[in-house]
């Protein structure tokens, strides 16, 4: 059975979120949103690629930093209202500069800080 992006829910906005997750760890790296000619973008260049609500623009993860997600796998949640994009990625995936967007934890009704930039 062939894959039609339009199978998927989408928001109002025509969005849907993705979750990328670092194929070979397991780590999750972070979250964006997605519509229908960037889920089908890269599902045929293999090069991860977004939409950008606030420049209402394709955003190509790496395209400017140089810190790639290289597609692994694609999945569909149980109700086709999100993603999870299995990648290899390359540097850090978050804009701040550290491996993951999910770098901060509350613990004890405190924020600890783990993990630093890497760059």
């Amino acid at each position: 059975m062939s894959f039609d992006p339009a199978s998927l829910k989408y928001d109002a906005k025509g969005l849907i979120p993705a979750i990328a997750q670092e194929a070979e760890t397991g780590e999750v790296l972070m979250m964006a949103w997605m519509n229908a000619d960037a889920v089908k973008q890269t599902l045929e260049t293999g090069r991860v690629t977004y939409w950008s609500r606030s420049r209402q623009a394709f955003w190509i993860k790496g395209e400017s930093s140089g810190h790639v997600q290289e597609l692994v796998e694609m999945r569909v949640d149980c109700d086709r209202d999100c993603l999870l994009v299995l990648v290899r990625q390359t540097g850090p995936a978050c804009h701040t500069n550290r491996r993951s967007c999910f770098y901060t934890a509350i613990r004890g009704g405190d924020e600890v800080e783990l993990l630093t930039p890497m760059v």
